[in-house]
């Protein structure tokens, strides 16, 4: 009985040790801003896209390429140099209040963009919409579509995969899409993942097929930023 008992207390340490390594590290504060420690799997747009920030703005701030590949044990700033604004992840479920510090933090210098708006934008999905956006709720930041477990998911427009994992807190299996430099899509809760990341896609690939989050109704959570910031989707994605 002793021996059983050990046993089930060994699996129960073992699954908490699991779980534990799979939260990404938080952000380290400081007086003058917030740094981020690079872990596997990051990219530099998966860290823009936690704590809610511009990926242009991110690069800027760390002096690096927005194409440049970062490493784990990598520290990024997360913050403008002689800012004292902190930034805050933007990714957990629990927290309803915002925590877009892009709104807090400006740079003086404009990104070149290459192309404002995708010339065509198609629903990643077909189902009911079960929820409204809301830039105040962390997971109303974009929009849920009900459908079946397994059914394709499409990309809205063309662009390149710039993420491709399961690394985000409250997002599953998630792929970004970079469709312009200003505008980015995120799907997640996906089933499975069908592309990788530095992929270029056309508007309709199929990317992904549906899955479920905490849940048993299939869905897609569905997430456009336009310049970091969350904008709904259904003021972009064509009437129906």
């Amino acid at each position: 009985m002793k021996s059983l008992f050990q046993l089930i207390s060994l699996v129960i340490i073992l699954s908490v040790l699991a779980a534990c390594a799979s939260v990404p590290p938080p952000a380290q504060k400081t007086s003058t801003g917030s740094w981020y420690q690079v872990i596997s799997g990051d990219t530099l747009y998966s860290i823009a896209w936690r704590y809610g920030l511009d990926y242009k703005k991110l690069a800027s701030w760390n002096r690096i390429a927005v194409n440049s590949i970062i490493k784990p044990g990598q520290r990024l700033k997360l913050f403008q140099p002689g800012s004292i604004k902190i930034a805050q992840p933007a990714t957990e479920p629990s927290k309803t209040t915002p925590a877009t510090a892009s709104k807090l933090l400006t740079e003086s210098a404009q990104p070149t963009v290459t192309s404002a708006v995708p010339s065509r934008w198609i629903w990643p999905v077909s189902g009911i919409v079960l929820n409204t956006f809301s830039v105040n709720k962390v997971d109303r930041r974009g929009i849920d579509i009900a459908g079946k477990l397994g059914q394709p998911v499409y990309a809205i427009a063309d662009g390149k995969v710039v993420y491709s994992g399961n690394g985000l807190s409250g997002y599953g299996n998630l792929i970004i899409i970079k469709h312009s430099d200003i505008y980015l899509s995120a799907y997640a809760y996906c089933q499975q993942r069908l592309v990788k990341e530095g992929m270029q896609i056309k508007a309709g690939t199929v990317i992904a097929t549906m899955g479920q989050h905490k849940t048993t109704i299939a869905r897609l959570h569905f997430e456009i930023r336009k310049n970091g910031e969350p904008v709904d989707p259904l003021k972009y994605l064509p009437k129906r």
